[in-house]
């Protein structure tokens, strides 16, 4: 855990709650769980689940666990909102900030913000060696491009993609 307030489960754990979860709502009658996550380290774990548990209960279990659609998801609301900045790999830079400023703008402490690297970043470096090796507050990119009417428009641009997604899923059943 490389900052501070970081908490941090393993991913078994995180499966056997995601396999509680679904177990319960498929015992109370539903017919569709939907996973999403949204922090990048959880979407492997979900995809790894999805498909074990979606065989243990009667509920279609929906992952909606591409982590490259949703960083792209969220540099496309980036660029509708017309803000021109791609982060190959986000963590808490335009796109991010941008959503929370959406959401609660008091969450966000403007006058605080840095930036990090920008450009090109390994996936498997961050992975493999952790965000320090890499970033040292922990931003990639730069979160003072974010504004919060761009935040509405990426959280806008996330959940129409994923509504498409879960219905073309229902109707696959």
């Amino acid at each position: 855990m490389e900052f501070p307030g970081t908490i941090t489960i393993p991913p078994g754990t995180l499966m056997d709650v995601i396999r509680g979860y679904c177990r319960s709502l498929d015992d109370h009658g539903f017919e569709h769980i939907v996973l999403v996550p949204t922090h990048g380290g959880n979407f492997g774990p979900v995809k790894t689940v999805a498909p074990d548990v979606a065989r243990e209960i009667e509920a279609t279990v929906i992952p909606l666990a591409d982590l490259d659609e949703h960083m792209q998801l969220l540099n496309d609301g980036l660029s509708k909102a017309g803000i021109e900045y791609d982060q190959d790999v986000i963590h808490a830079g335009a796109a991010e900030t941008a959503v929370v400023l959406a959401v609660n703008e008091d969450l966000v402490r403007v006058e605080n913000i840095e930036s990090g690297p920008e450009g090109e970043i390994s996936t498997a470096r961050l992975l493999s060696e952790g965000f320090k090796s890499i970033t040292q507050n922990g931003v990639l990119g730069d979160p003072a491009e974010a504004t919060a009417e761009a935040g509405e428009t990426i959280i806008q641009n996330v959940v129409d993609t994923y509504v498409d997604h879960i219905e073309n899923a229902r109707r696959s059943v």
